[in-house]
C-alpha cells in the first residue's frame, strides 16, 4: 500500500487523478483522454519530459469518474 501512495505523491500524480474525476463524471472518457494528452504535451513543451505515469494517473481518475457516474445512473434508474 505504501508503494501506491508513494507512486501517487511523485510528480503530482494525485492531482492528475483528482482533477480528472469530475471531467470523467460530467463528460466522457474521450474528453479525459484529450485532457491527459494535453497535460502531458504541456509538460513536454515546458521541460522536454513526457511521463506516461502522469498520463495513466489522469486516465485512471477519469475512469473512476465514469464508474461513479454509472453507479449514480444505476441507482436512480434501476
Amino acid at each position: 500500500m505504501m508503494k501506491v501512495i508513494e507512486w501517487f505523491k511523485k510528480s503530482n500524480r494525485d492531482k492528475h487523478f483528482i482533477y480528472a474525476v469530475p471531467i470523467g463524471f460530467f463528460f466522457t472518457i474521450l474528453c479525459v483522454l484529450g485532457v491527459a494528452t494535453a497535460l502531458e504535451f504541456k509538460d513536454y513543451q515546458y521541460c522536454r519530459m513526457y511521463d506516461w505515469n502522469d498520463w495513466l494517473s489522469t486516465m485512471l481518475g477519469g475512469l473512476f469518474g465514469q464508474v461513479l457516474f454509472l453507479i449514480l445512473i444505476y441507482l436512480f434508474f434501476v
